[in-house]
């Protein structure tokens, strides 16, 4: 979403680097940038004006640190500021210590709210709770029927009945209670703009179960309007948090950098995918990282360790030690790499990237045409690649629809990054050399058997302790795998 001003604001801070003076005039000129590049992304005209003059207050007014230059100088004022309108710290969300916390999601009609109702309980799941969702937008035809699609796919109960809105809610909540459930979500209805009749109903229904949490869902990708609608909702119901949906789309963001700060209250999570697990919680500092073109390493962490199971990554942090690493394993890896999500984004979250590397489509499908290749193999082939001669590569070429050349490419995108992990081949052919070698060593300890046969490590070399990243190792451009058709 942020791509365009990812682009303008990093380029605009780049240029600082190397200056060993910052000018007034120096600050005024990147200021002008900055803001266009805002203005541009559909910020709020207000937030984009109190933004540029905190920083300009900031980097005019004598605020040094004696390890950075003037340029490092203003581009942390800039992160720091950014930081700031993206609502400073993260909410801390804590459940209720007297069961069930009541969390109420309000906005308008569109805005995502029944399928960030479902993501959040699953979220809740994954924090050990047992939530119930309350279907109480009885306004939008068949609004219940999705809450329950959606609720089966990550096995939770939904309470719902016809009639009154606000009645269905308090009634969810006594079921909640009886049941024995720790978190009721309540999804209320929308109308396509802000009405009287809109915000007196959500606002009874708000009286009615007494929430914990009231969170404003908002589309990030509907721009300037959202302000409005916050504001209204901020208005009627004193909203803790928000919810941004749609943060993966290809709209211009200027919801997200707008609402917190008019609204005074924190982004609390954001919807990052279509998936029902792309749910999680909104870290300002780490997504002002991300538009400033830094990456995220903390959430890229994060996602790794949901995926990679602790005892997994031992076994195969092993295998790397004793150089058996071989094509099962390196399609093990590239499974876990396609759990983490969309490789786009992985991408994004990698701090370093080149501009030409971070903008870069990188196709999900070369993550299964890879797997396709390795999977037509035998189990030999795969433990011991160099053995695929022509005849081999056409027959698995055949096997997983690709051609001849591009299994020749991932062969020798695996050889190479055996290479860049410090991996030989598993087992080398014995030469006529290396046989006399052996003769000549038995020779030497009374010409008994050659012992051993085990692999002899250097000295003061022990296992490793992780694996080096696929997306570091392996070329996706140079593998060319491409779906047959396209």
């Amino acid at each position: 979403m942020f791509d365009t001003l990812t682009d303008r604001l990093s380029g605009t801070l780049r240029s600082l680097r190397g200056r060993g003076r910052m000018r007034p005039a120096d600050v005024d000129e990147v200021l002008a940038e900055i803001r266009v590049a805002l203005l541009e992304a559909d910020v709020n005209v207000g937030v984009v004006r109190r933004f540029t003059e905190r920083v300009r207050e900031r980097s005019i007014g004598g605020e040094v640190t004696a390890s950075l230059t003037p340029g490092q100088q203003v581009t942390k004022i800039v992160n720091d500021e950014l930081v700031a309108v993206l609502g400073g710290n993260p909410l801390n969300f804590q459940f209720a210590p007297k069961p069930p916390t009541v969390v109420l999601l309000a906005g308008l009609q569109g805005s995502g709210k029944t399928t960030a109702a479902a993501k959040l309980a699953q979220w809740c799941k994954s924090q050990g709770r047992n939530p119930l969702l309350v279907g109480a937008d009885l306004q939008r035809p068949a609004a219940v029927e999705q809450l329950r699609t959606l609720a089966r796919s990550i096995d939770t109960e939904v309470w719902s009945e016809p009639g009154d809105p606000v009645a269905c809610a308090a009634g969810g909540l006594a079921h909640a209670r009886q049941a024995g459930r720790d978190v009721l979500i309540v999804d209320t209805a929308g109308r396509l703009a802000i009405d009287v009749e809109l915000m007196t109903e959500v606002a009874r229904i708000s009286d009615a179960v007494e929430p914990h949490y009231t969170f404003l869902v908002v589309d990030s990708m509907v721009g300037q309007d959202a302000v409005s609608t916050a504001e209204a909702f901020h208005a009627t119901l004193e909203v803790d948090g928000i919810i941004l949906t749609k943060l993966d789309g290809d709209a211009r963001g200027g919801a997200a950098l707008s609402v917190a700060e008019v609204v005074g209250r924190p982004v609390a999570f954001a919807s990052v995918g279509e998936k029902i697990d792309d749910f999680e919680q909104f870290h300002p500092d780490r997504m002002a990282g991300r538009i400033l073109g830094m990456g995220d390493v903390l959430t890229l962490i994060e996602k790794a360790e949901q995926v990679y199971e602790e005892a997994e990554a031992e076994a195969a942090a092993q295998r790397l030690a004793e150089g058996t690493f071989t094509l099962d394993d390196f399609v093990d890896q590239l499974r876990q790499l396609r759990k983490m999500g969309n490789l786009q984004s992985i991408v994004q979250m990698m701090p370093g990237m080149s501009d030409q590397v971070r903008d870069a489509e990188i196709d999900d499908d070369r993550i299964t045409m890879a797997e396709a290749i390795v999977l037509s193999m035998t189990p030999a082939e795969r433990v011991s690649p160099e053995i695929i001669d022509a005849s081999r590569r056409a027959r698995i070429a055949a096997g997983s629809g690709t051609s001849s050349a591009q299994v020749g490419n991932l062969l020798k995108q695996f050889t190479q990054m055996r290479k860049m992990m410090g991996l030989g081949s598993k087992r080398r052919p014995a030469g006529r050399k290396a046989a006399r070698k052996r003769g000549r060593g038995s020779g030497r300890t009374g010409g008994g058997r050659a012992g051993g046969g085990g692999r002899v490590s250097p000295k003061g070399s022990g296992p490793k302790t992780g694996i080096k990243p696929l997306s570091d190792a392996i070329d996706w451009d140079a593998l060319d795998l491409k779906l047959p058709g396209r």
